[in-house]
C-alpha cells in the first residue's frame, strides 16, 4: 500500500516582549531562542532518514513560520547537496495559516489594551468552541484540504509544512477523534515540534499520527 507522508512542524518562540497576541499580525519574528529551536529541529530533520527525504518544504505565510522552515530547509539542503540532488525551495500555502482571532492586538494579562478589558472576557464562553475567532471546525477543514490536496499531488512521497499549534492540533483532533473540538489549554503541539501524519496515497485515509519534540531541551 502507497503511503504519504506530511510532517507538520509547529514554528519556535517568538520574540514578544510586550506579551501581545499577535495572531496574524506582520512583523513578529522569531526570538534567538526560537532560531535555536529551529536549528534543533532542523538537525533532528537532516539527521532523520524520512524527514531527510522530503520533496517539498510549505509553510504559512507568516514571518515565523517562514523563518523556521527556512531554517529547516537549509539544513535540509545540505543533505541533497551531499547527495547530488537538486535544493528545494520553500513554498507558502495560507490554508495553513494561523486560526483567526479577535483578541489579536491585546495584551495578556493587565494593563492599557489588556485581553480582560472592555469586555473581551464576554466572547470566551466555551473554549472547546472558540467564540472569539475562527472555529475549529473551519481551522481543521482548511488544513485538511491541504493535507488531501498534497496527497494527491505528492502520492508515495513525504512533505514538510511548517504551521502553527492550532491549526496543526485541530486537524490532529479531527483526525483522532472525528471532531476538532478541543480544551486549547491540553494541546501536544511544542514548538518546533514535529506531528507526522501518514495517509493511504490512493483513498487518502489517515494510517498513523506519530509526535517529536526535538527542541524540548533548547534554552
Amino acid at each position: 500500500m502507497p503511503s504519504t507522508t506530511i510532517h507538520f512542524i509547529r514554528h519556535g518562540k517568538v520574540e514578544n516582549p510586550d506579551h501581545l497576541l499577535y495572531e496574524r499580525l506582520p512583523g513578529f519574528h522569531l526570538s534567538d531562542l526560537g532560531r535555536r529551536m529551529a536549528e534543533a529541529t532542523a538537525d533532528y530533520a537532516a539527521a532523520d532518514p524520512q524527514l531527510s527525504d522530503v520533496v517539498a518544504v510549505y509553510s504559512s505565510p507568516l514571518d515565523r513560520t517562514r523563518e523556521t522552515a527556512g531554517i529547516i530547509l537549509d539544513a535540509l539542503n545540505k543533505v541533497r547537496a551531499e547527495r547530488g540532488e537538486e535544493p528545494l525551495e520553500l513554498q507558502t500555502d495560507s490554508r495553513i495559516i494561523e486560526a483567526g482571532n479577535e483578541f489579536r492586538g491585546k495584551r495578556i494579562g493587565y494593563g492599557e489594551g489588556a485581553l480582560w478589558r472592555n469586555g473581551n472576557w464576554r466572547l470566551v464562553r466555551n473554549l472547546w468552541k472558540p467564540s472569539w475567532g475562527e472555529s475549529y471546525q473551519h481551522i481543521a477543514a482548511r488544513v485538511g484540504d491541504f493535507a488531501q490536496e498534497k496527497v494527491r499531488e505528492y502520492a508515495g512521497k513525504q512533505i514538510i509544512a511548517v504551521s502553527h499549534e492550532s491549526p496543526i492540533w485541530s486537524y490532529r483532533h479531527l483526525l483522532e477523534t472525528g471532531h476538532p473540538e478541543h480544551n486549547m489549554f491540553l494541546r501536544h503541539t511544542a514548538l518546533a515540534s514535529v506531528t507526522s501524519i501518514t495517509y493511504d496515497s490512493e483513498t487518502g485515509k489517515m494510517l498513523s499520527i506519530s509526535y517529536a519534540d526535538p527542541a524540548k531541551d533548547v534554552r
